[in-house]
């Protein structure tokens, strides 16, 4: 069983990427369900067909729908949101209101997920593609499973055994054991949720950007969460790369490390046999006569070239912008091939963490992989949430997690390949 997220900026064609590889997949054989999460359902046009609550098949082996999040809700919440809704409302609530409150916040997101995890408990389909919500909503709805037994463990008193206090809190608002069993049954659920999405065997993660400076932003900002949660990652998606730009792909030598490396980026770690799919730079081969569009070349080379240092060392797979309106199965599937190659778009084509955070003492680690660079000349700039590493001419920016951007950055090491930078605790300003 897989499940594949595919998740990224709004536009960006996460809805296409996710439609391909389900079609490549079924074409392979394999029962595939593709399936959309976000309230603003776009899926039903990219395959071209109505869609509704319950999965339908648009094609041998290929199934979609997309999720109905108030159906969920309901099925999912209703009972306990019933008699919460109906105390507020005694209290003088205006009823639309008091429905609204009576739903924890992230309840859709939870009950999307738990949907999904429903498809792969049942074991029905091979492999589950989620067309994801924009990269905001994605990301919420992810820290969603591990935020939500938190708080409800603690309001039913820490164990699942409600504690006095919160007894009588609950008796007077949910007077029926049953809907709190039911409370108790979605917290187990979400726990036994939690332990899907982080199961690299099952479940993958994979961002769609395009060569643009703000998609480039916001793909590394989900990377460093979904790093910083321990979610997998397995491959960046490279959209609607324009006609006439030819990638540099890192070549190997005889020994099978990495012969490319004249711009600082290499990779002893992943060699083309397990990981064809590195980019070392760009070159614009076919320049434009149009002069506007020769520029909008120009900037995707050097923008692709940077997608190859920051999400290093992820895998890049690419697509180029096509005059063809990718719509209907066909079109999907020439997609497919065109990303994929002979490849199985289900297969995992990365195992391991592209960055990681530990403690040490009071400090924090940014532990990044960097193979064949030096450490003579390491450079570290950091704003606000930003840090900017320079060693020769390799620069890579990251988008740093709340918990490391109110510290300032304390040097850096080189060991095994793997750069470490320091974060030590805030000094206490003098009084």
């Amino acid at each position: 069983m897989r499940i594949i997220l595919y998740l990224g900026k709004g536009g960006v064609g996460k809805t296409t990427m996710a439609a391909a590889t389900a079609m490549r997949s079924a074409e392979l054989g394999y029962k595939t369900l593709v399936v959309s999460t976000d309230i603003a359902h776009s899926l039903a046009d990219s395959l071209d067909t109505e869609l509704g609550n319950q999965p339908i098949e648009v094609a041998p082996n290929l199934f979609a729908q997309e999720i109905n999040v108030l159906d969920e809700l309901r099925d999912n919440w209703g009972k306990l949101q019933s008699y919460v809704g109906n105390v507020l409302r005694k209290e003088g609530m205006n009823k639309a209101i008091a429905e609204e409150m009576a739903i924890i916040p992230g309840m859709e997101e939870i009950v999307s997920l738990l949907h999904i995890h429903r498809q792969a408990k049942q074991n029905t389909y091979d492999r589950v593609i989620v067309d994801a919500a924009p990269t905001g909503e994605t990301m919420r709805l992810l820290t969603m499973p591990e935020s939500f037994s938190w708080y409800v463990e603690r309001f039913m008193g820490g164990t699942m055994g409600i504690s006095r206090v919160a007894t009588g809190i609950l008796r007077k608002f949910v007077p029926e054991a049953e809907a709190l069993d039911g409370l108790a049954n979605l917290v187990e659920g979400v726990k036994q949720l939690q332990k899907t999405l982080i199961n690299p065997e099952i479940t993958s993660y994979r961002i769609v950007v395009n060569p643009e400076k703000m998609v480039i932003k916001e793909g590394a900002r989900a990377l460093t969460y979904l790093s910083l949660y321990g979610y997998p990652v397995d491959a960046i998606m490279v959209n609607r790369i324009l006609p006439g730009i030819s990638l540099i792909r890192p070549s190997l030598s005889h020994d099978g490390s990495s012969g490319n490396s004249s711009s600082g980026f290499g990779s002893s770690t992943i060699n083309s046999t397990d990981n064809p799919y590195g980019i070392s730079g760009a070159t614009l081969e076919i320049p434009s006569q149009d002069e506007y569009l020769q520029q909008l070349q120009k900037n995707q080379c050097r923008y692709l070239t940077q997608i190859g240092q920051d999400f290093f060392p992820l895998p890049l797979l690419s697509s180029e912008w096509s005059g063809r309106e990718m719509v209907g199965v066909d079109a999907l599937s020439h997609l497919a091939q065109s990303v994929f190659g002979d490849a199985d778009p289900g297969q995992i084509f990365f195992v391991g963490q592209p960055q990681e955070i530990t403690e040490q003492d009071d400090s924090f680690v940014l532990k990044l992989p960097l193979p064949n660079v030096e450490l003579n000349k390491v450079q570290l700039t950091k704003r606000g949430d930003e840090l900017f590493v320079r060693i020769g001419n390799f620069k890579r920016e990251l988008l740093l997690p709340a918990a490391l951007a109110q510290r300032a950055a304390g040097g850096a090491v080189l060991n095994n390949g793997v750069l470490h930078i320091n974060f030590p605790p805030v000094e206490p300003k003098a009084a």
